[in-house]
């Protein structure tokens, strides 16, 4: 089962060449193991919001496609504004990520855009939020 939440997101990845395949495991995956990758991943980003959401952001999982192990988070809230979220992204979710599910190969990150600047700098109450 693949979870995506919005058309773009499959854009924006590209087609995988047979070598990225393999490093992701191989062959197609049955439901049961769909299932549980899914399970292990919601478990895991769940497990990190709360360390985001107490900075006034939040962390949202917008699709995962389990075959190849690409997953897809948005950081939204305060992380829209926060000069530190690509460090967040990488250094945190992705490291975090790939260190504990074997099977992601990629993570891409993309902040929530929907809140004009002010609005998203008002939320942020713990890391280091620009002044306009």
């Amino acid at each position: 089962m693949e979870v995506a939440a919005h058309p773009g997101a499959a854009a924006k990845r590209g087609p995988m060449d047979e070598a990225t395949k393999a490093e992701a495991g191989g062959g197609p995956l049955d439901d049961a193991e769909r299932a549980k990758r899914l399970a292990d991943l919601q478990a895991l980003i769940d497990l990190m919001r709360p360390a985001v959401q107490s900075d006034g952001g939040d962390l949202v999982l917008v699709g995962a496609d389990v075959e190849t192990g690409v997953v897809e988070v948005q950081l939204a809230g305060a992380c829209s504004s926060c000069a530190i979220s690509s460090a967040t992204l990488q250094g945190g979710v992705e490291r975090i990520l790939r260190d504990r599910l074997d099977w992601v190969t990629e993570v891409i990150g993309d902040l929530d855009d929907s809140m004009d600047d002010y609005e998203s700098a008002a939320l942020g109450r713990g890391a280091y939020v620009p002044r306009f």
